[in-house]
């Protein structure tokens, strides 16, 4: 199938997916613990008879049965042949078809981290992916679909292993959390952006949630969606019945959801846990012959994104500021960390101008002699899981912007691509490869033209060029090109006259590197300030500067009131108003205190040699710094302002702390007093152990001692451990519903043998109800588990 084939069919109508299989398999024999695509593999009749029934429900499109067949997750049962597991459970579900409809390759998450936080790196990562591809593609699939995605990163790297591989459409769905994030802090909104712009041919969620509150998910998205969007939600929540897992659902509730899906700009439909193909009969009975909404997004403004935000740049928007500071051309000091290879300013400069309402981070590393590939990527990196703010990639090196764009996890800002033919050959397709929005400059190898006419000429020219390759006004910013007007007093007349053309005639947004207006000039704030606001006035959509500059960001707030793009003035009325909003208590507990909750690993030994030096108790800082600081990390993390990057950040910054200071209390003959030892492990049959690490290493960080078991561990061994270990607390993870019985299983042994010990549960499948049936505590997530710890521990 093509891609143009695919957007002809659900554009002609609404296209019915399938349900949910790996359950019904179940119900069919397949036993717990075992690979289910091997099992699948070698009980291919039972795959046949299930996939026939949604065939005969409606569905014009199922999944290969392939969910779990990676070369990572495959590892985990010693199974070494991808490629060939993975052709042939398609060719069983091409025999299913019969070729009545189309078979997807269907591809999940690997079950591990990336860098910085696992061990994997983002090529691994996607090299794993293509030898999933390569077997879905000997086996013949239509297409592919890449779901359950939590990690916007993992999703990334799927999406470009089938890309780099084929030429076939490919649908994502990422799974989204009660309150609208990915486990890592995506949104949904920043993710759409970044995966339309890197080629899906279909967006949407799936899993995690009800019709109901995805049908929320899929109205956020429409206005920005210019590719079709896909909903396969679950049949309400899971909740065990009798030693059984049933939904909250049934088939006529859940199918009463299809024509809100519909209203809402669903292009694909169908179900996922707990549906049937009942489930799928019904929502076909309703869609079947409805046509497709119009695929095309409404919204003109430039967006872009970083991992977990998106940013919005429009003629009627505040002007968007570009912070400029992350750049050696100039600065001494930088220049020399970035040669030693040290990112300690980069951190310190990105966080400033993000605290000081930079929007965006122009990144620089062009130097004479350095590595700009090395280096420009090494930012990236470093920056991406600390700053929520998007970059924009300030480099003419086609090398360094395809190694930074392709680990760049969201939609980066190019700065900039001109009329230059190297720059139009080389760095117009890597832009256009990764989906990256891009400053089109107006300068061609002739050099820098003077008048406004000669720069609106090569605007039209370049971006003639970018439509080819699928570029649309809203991917692009104008840049005014502003000179020194201490060469040329006029010449910044021909830079509005650019901005305005562009505003009112060519219909792109704009922006300027504003500092070059007052070079050589003294007073250079205020010549800054007085041409941002003759600018703005002009249309102005974004800008370059330095957010340091008092003068400067006092005009572009006041600017923004009274052109009417801060509506109602409330961003101006917030920072002027003479009462202040309370702003986060930042506690005053020095840098040791901010390096935890900022999860700066690499300074934190150094401060803590520097109190101790200054004659501190190592206990002193225990208890005055680092159990404050991770303390209010867990606070941050509950309130949904952290997510897990920044709660890895912390906990490892922690860990290191307290790596390096507990020598130290020995020597002085201090006990580290532990408020308890917890045994810890992820139940048999289940091979997921990314939560519960988290839970080991939080606990840790909180007092706890902890005994890490493992995953796919038997209920004996846990018990016994407990025992011998004389635990306080066993906890217990799972990310399936089929395994989470395995906790009944423990909790009865605890019963039975009269253990003295308490049981605490958390996963995926798991909630308060279930706990509460086999006589647990539950906790939702890493700090929740802290809490409840400390609770039973001294409830004992």
């Amino acid at each position: 199938m093509t891609k143009q084939e695919f957007k002809q069919m659900v554009s002609d109508r609404i296209v019915i997916l399938d349900g949910a299989t790996g359950t019904l398999l179940q119900q069919m024999g397949m036993p717990a613990g075992v690979c289910p695509e091997k099992w699948a593999l070698e009980n291919p009749e039972a795959l046949i008879n299930i996939q026939r029934q949604y065939i005969q429900s409606g569905s014009d499109i199922i999944y290969a049965f392939t969910f779990g067949a990676n070369e990572l997750k495959l590892k985990e049962f010693g199974i070494d042949d991808v490629t060939g597991i993975n052709r042939e459970l398609v060719r069983i579900s091409k025999q299913a078809s019969q070729g009545r409809v189309l078979v997807a390759g269907d591809m999940s998450p690997t079950g591990q981290l990336m860098e910085p936080f696992g061990s994997y790196s983002f090529e691994e990562i996607v090299n794993a992916y293509k030898k999933q591809v390569i077997g879905l593609l000997e086996g013949g699939v239509d297409l592919f679909v890449i779901e359950t995605m939590m990690d916007i990163q993992e999703a990334r790297a799927a999406l470009l292993a089938v890309k780099e591989t084929c030429n076939l459409p490919v649908i994502v769905t990422m799974t989204f959390e009660r309150g609208g994030y990915t486990i890592n802090g995506t949104d949904p909104l920043t993710a759409l952006v970044t995966l339309q712009s890197l080629g899906a041919d279909a967006v949407g969620c799936n899993c995690s949630t009800g019709p109901e509150e995805m049908l929320g998910i899929i109205k956020k998205l429409r206005p920005y969606a210019d590719v079709p969007l896909v909903a396969k939600p679950n049949a309400g929540m899971p909740r065990l019945v009798d030693g059984k897992t049933v939904f909250s659902m049934n088939a006529d509730e859940f199918a009463a959801f299809t024509e809100k899906f519909i209203e809402a700009g669903v292009n694909l439909i169908g179900g996922c846990c707990g549906t049937t193909p009942e489930y799928i009969q019904k929502i076909s009975k309703i869609a079947k012959g409805r046509k497709g909404s119009e695929c095309g997004c409404k919204n003109k403004n430039l967006i872009i994104s970083s991992s977990c935000t998106t940013v919005s740049v429009g003629h009627d928007l505040p002007v968007c500021i570009i912070g400029e500071r992350i750049n050696p051309t100039g600065k001494k000091k930088l220049s020399e960390e970035l040669r030693k290879g040290s990112m300690d300013l980069v951190v310190e400069l990105a966080r400033d101008q993000s605290e000081l309402g930079a929007q965006v981070l122009d990144v620089n590393a062009g130097l004479p002699d350095i590595d700009e590939r090395e280096t420009l990527t090494k930012i990236v990196k470093t920056l991406s899981p600390i700053v929520k703010t998007p970059l924009c990639l300030d480099s003419s090196s086609p090398e360094a912007l395809e190694a930074t764009l392709r680990i760049y996890p969201g939609r980066a800002l190019i700065n900039s691509i001109s009329a230059e033919k190297r720059k139009l050959e080389r760095i117009l397709p890597i832009a256009a490869k990764y989906g990256a929005a891009f400053i089109l400059l107006p300068v061609d190898d002739v050099g820098v033209p003077e008048t406004a006419e000669d720069r609106i000429r090569i605007v039209e020219n370049v971006y003639e060029k970018a439509a080819e390759y699928g570029y649309t006004k809203s991917d692009i910013l104008v840049d005014g090109l502003v000179l020194t007007v201490a060469a040329n007093q006029k010449s910044c007349l021909e830079t509005l006259k650019v901005i305005k053309w562009s505003t009112e005639e060519f219909g792109a947004n704009t922006v300027i590197g504003l500092s070059n207006v007052s070079f050589g000039l003294p007073g250079r704030s205020w010549i800054n300030a007085a041409f941002l606001a003759m600018a703005i006035s002009h249309g102005l959509s974004a800008v370059i500067m330095n957010v340091q500059s008092e003068e400067t960001m006092h005009v572009k707030r006041a600017a923004d009131a009274l052109t009417g793009r801060d509506c109602n003035s409330m961003n101006f009325i917030k920072t002027y108003q003479k009462q202040d909003i309370p702003k986060e208590e930042r506690k005053n507990k020095g840098g040791i205190y901010d390096c935890v909750v900022e999860g700066r690993r690499g300074e934190v030994v150094e401060l803590i040699k520097s109190e101790i030096a200054a004659g501190m108790h190592p206990a002193k800082i225990v208890d005055e710094y680092l159990v404050p600081a991770i303390t209010r990390v867990g606070e941050l993390y509950q309130e949904r302002i952290y997510f897990l990057p920044q709660l890895i950040q912390s906990a490892e910054t922690m860990e290191a702390a307290m790596n390096y200071i507990l020598p130290l209390l020995e020597e002085n003959s201090v006990q580290v007093k532990k408020k308890g030892k917890i045994v810890i492990a992820t139940v048999k049959g289940d091979i997921h152990d990314i939560g519960k690490n988290m839970v080991a290493l939080m606990l840790r960080n909180y007092g706890f001692d902890v005994v890490d078991l493992g995953k796919d561990v038997d209920s004996e061994i846990i018990i016994k451990t407990a025992v011998e270990e004389k635990a306080d607390i066993i906890g217990l993870s799972a990310l399936m519903t089929t395994t989470m019985q395995e906790m009944r299983v423990v909790a009865e042994k605890i019963r039975e043998r009269n253990i003295n010990v308490g049981l605490m549960i958390g996963g995926a499948p798991v909630n308060e109800d279930y706990a509460r049936e086999i006589g647990a505590v539950y906790a939702k997530d890493a700090y929740a588990a802290v809490k409840k710890a400390e609770s039973m521990v001294a409830g004992k």
